[in-house]
């Protein structure tokens, strides 16, 4: 299966390149959240730099661990995070509930090519995401590949698509037109469901006017920033196909979460960023 996977990655490392400069970061709008630090909103400047316009897929993440042999820390520690939701029945009664999110499930053997746990598999998942990957994997793979992750405000900066103050990266409405235009949670979250839920190929919808795809949905995204000054976790942004209205409204370009680096769930990957030049 690796070998297959592995051979599904052209190995050519596609980046976007942007000129930078100062933009409106952060949000203070009705649907920011003052306890995650969106605000205030604030000019900030960012050197020209280059993104990757999809996620880090299966194929690539399973390209790198061939080559390398690498283990991740979800198969180092045995377990890792899976929403209820995409479990069958009786593996969601044995796996143990988180207390404060118990729509969290603590699989065991669950891990990036077994992203349900026992019996599943990615192999026909290589141009979705990588997930259930923590930050020390996604900073290994960065450095084999000659990248990095970028930071919280590149991120942003590039997630905007050159647009100002805009929640989400094609404007101010969610659906314009009623069109879907990211991947969340089809109905009232956690069960609720009123579609499929789970991740989608890393270049599905329309990307925005940089040419990235889903900054915002599908999956949460890891940065090299700290969520604050007396919290040194790493920030997720972006978002994920678990964010609904009625739970959670950080589907947004402004919004952002954290988690210890440590940390491996089933709705979080990540992208590359390079320096200019």
């Amino acid at each position: 299966m690796l070998e297959r996977l592995a051979a599904a990655a052209d190995g050519e490392l596609r980046m976007v390149g942007l000129a930078g400069g100062a933009f409106l970061m952060g949000s203070t709008d009705r649907f920011a959240y003052p306890e995650d630090g969106e605000g205030p909103v604030r000019e900030v400047h960012v050197a020209p730099f280059a993104i990757a316009p999809t996620t880090v897929t299966v194929a690539e993440f399973a390209a790198f661990v061939h080559d390398t042999g690498y283990r991740t820390d979800a198969e180092e520690h045995g377990d890792s995070l899976v929403f209820q939701g995409l479990l069958p029945e009786a593996l969601r009664d044995r796996a143990p509930a988180v207390e404060a999110t118990p729509w969290w499930r603590q699989v065991g053997g669950a891990c990036w090519h077994r992203p349900e746990g026992p019996g599943s598999s990615a192999e026909r998942r290589a141009r979705h995401p990588v997930t259930h990957v923590s930050q020390r994997d996604a900073n290994a793979y960065a450095e084999w590949v000659g990248g990095r992750l970028p930071s919280e405000a590149e991120w942003e900066f590039a997630s905007r698509g050159g647009l100002e103050q805009q929640p989400f990266p094609w404007g101010g409405e969610r659906e314009p037109g009623g069109q879907v235009r990211m991947n969340t949670f089809p109905g009232r979250f956690p069960d609720g469901p009123t579609g499929p839920v789970g991740a989608m190929a890393a270049d599905s919808f329309e990307p925005n006017g940089y040419g990235l795809y889903n900054t915002t949905g599908n999956v949460w995204e890891w940065t090299s920033g700290v969520f604050g000054a007396d919290d040194p976790r790493p920030v997720l942004r972006g978002g994920s196909y678990m964010c609904h209205a009625s739970y959670c409204r950080r589907y947004r370009t402004s919004a952002r979460t954290a988690v210890t680096a440590d940390t491996s769930l089933g709705h979080t990957g990540f992208r590359l960023a390079v320096d200019a030049g």
